[in-house]
């Protein structure tokens, strides 16, 4: 079955074909670095690294370039505030965003390119769409001229007539209000370049167009980001894109927000959740569990009971998989998932309904444990291994069990160490038949939180 997107510009669900076969390129607005990141901010990256990981298991060689703004008004605001150096602040944030990627099991980009690393790519990009009559040098800014490109605003289906643009302060000499700012003319104290106009300072929507250009040519398969970009962001990176000459994003794909009581996360509102401190609180591949597997265009809303109800049903595949293990050893995970799987995950990147497909296998395989059956449990925890590699999920991969990749994972080893100490203590109890030490021993445990069961292989816990 061939792999099928809501594209935002079509407002449908589309086949994929790819520009170059067995290839797909994928461009994501990435962070914009004034701050730590939240769950929010995140949710973005794992939406996309699972339609990635999706691209390669269907055979496609994936090219995948996520941006860095490490330079915007707020950057320059929070260095004014704090006397600190603009880029000290974005580097900062940089590494933190990179750390909340990597405690995610998030796959590296193949390209992470910084906005202040291409002025000369904008430079090239302004010179060419101003000797075409697209934009314009005023004080010391550049504008895009809206009127001169009839397309704009098809991606948001805006009428112009009713178009009210951002607009920044310093924003002088528009012809017309709804023009927007490419390059920001320098003010003083302010981080600056030369350009043939005049000192100054990218826009917000010109480092994606110069960029994607420069990684991924004039023309590339999948442009990503949240749907909070769709205006201005993404639309004024088609104009540029576009009036440049080149075609640029065939598909355009966007995800939902996670909100908390109904509004977006995010640090404006005061609401948000930051990815350093929750995984302090939850093992990292649960969050990754609760963010990634509803569907990317769905909203998440935000709580701890649905993070609890998101441990559960990781702790019942998880659990699963312990238990062929403790059986039969180590298993490798399927060269192929289970049709269903993949149809779901064709059908615009189906989490939920593929999920469901890996809820049934555990069930299947749990029955065969029950039946001891060994030979029906192996096959089908393959068959789950394979299904949650693809999700990012497999708590057999090294990512998740080689113990000590993230802070959740150090913690896990801890408490599993101090946990054994008093099941050994409980085993000598039984040994000498002293069953009300060992029943008390068991009681206590469970009233911390952690369930024992007892194994032929010896006393197994889990977090209840």
């Amino acid at each position: 079955m061939t792999i099928r997107l809501y594209d935002t510009s079509a407002r449908q669900i589309r086949d994929f074909t790819p520009i170059k076969p067995g290839c797909v390129s994928i461009y994501l607005c990435g962070a914009t670095v004034q701050a730590a990141p939240h769950i929010g901010h995140i949710r973005s990256g794992l939406n996309f690294d699972i339609m990635r990981r999706w691209f390669a298991h269907r055979g496609y060689d994936v090219t995948f370039v996520r941006n860095v703004t490490d330079i915007d008004d707020k950057i320059i605001q929070k260095s004014a505030d704090q006397g600190r150096p603009w880029w000290s602040i974005g580097y900062e944030n940089e590494v933190a965003f990179n750390a909340a990627y990597d405690a995610l099991g998030c796959l590296r980009p193949t390209y992470e390119p910084r906005a202040t690393g291409h002025i000369p790519e904008m430079i090239e990009m302004m010179r060419g769409l101003i000797e075409r009559g697209h934009a314009y040098a005023a004080d010391g800014n550049v504008y895009f001229d809206v009127k001169s490109f009839p397309e704009y605003l098809q991606l948001s289906n805006q009428e112009l007539a009713n178009l009210r643009q951002p607009s920044g302060e310093g924003e002088t000499g528009k012809r017309d209000p709804r023009d927007f700012a490419m390059w920001k003319a320098a003010k003083e104290g302010e981080p600056s370049w030369e350009t043939p106009w005049g000192r100054g300072r990218p826009g917000w929507h010109l480092e994606c167009s110069a960029m994607a250009h420069k990684y991924l040519g004039s023309a590339f398969d999948i442009h990503g980001g949240g749907v909070d970009l769709v205006f201005p962001h993404h639309e004024n990176e088609i104009a540029q894109a576009q009036a440049y000459g080149d075609e640029f994003a065939r598909y355009w794909a966007h995800n939902a927000w996670v909100t908390m009581s109904g509004e977006k996360m995010s640090k404006s509102l005061g609401n948000s959740v930051l990815v350093s401190e929750m995984v302090k609180r939850w093992r990292p591949i649960v969050l990754r569990y609760y963010l990634g597997t509803p569907h990317y265009r769905s909203m998440i809303e935000y709580s701890e009971e649905a993070l609890r109800e998101a441990e559960s049903s990781f702790a019942r595949i998880e659990g699963f998989v312990q238990r062929v293990v403790e059986k039969a050893g180590i298993v490798e995970p399927a060269a192929e998932v289970p049709p269903a799987f993949a149809e779901a995950m064709d059908d615009d990147l189906g989490v939920p309904q593929a999920l469901a497909i890996v809820h049934t296998t555990v069930r299947q395989g749990n029955s065969a444990l029950t039946a001891d059956d060994k030979e029906a449990a192996v096959a089908r925890l393959a068959e789950v291994r394979a299904m949650l590699g693809v999700l990012g999920l497999d708590p057999l991969d090294e990512r998740w069990s080689g113990g000590g990749a993230d802070r959740g994972e150090d913690l896990h080893g801890v408490v599993d160490s101090l946990v054994q100490l008093v099941l050994e203590q409980r085993q000598s109890a039984r040994a000498r038949k002293d069953y009300a030490t060992a029943d008390a021993i068991r009681d206590q445990l469970q009233q911390s939180g952690l369930t024992i069961e007892d194994t032929p292989s010896g006393p197994r816990w889990t977090l209840s």
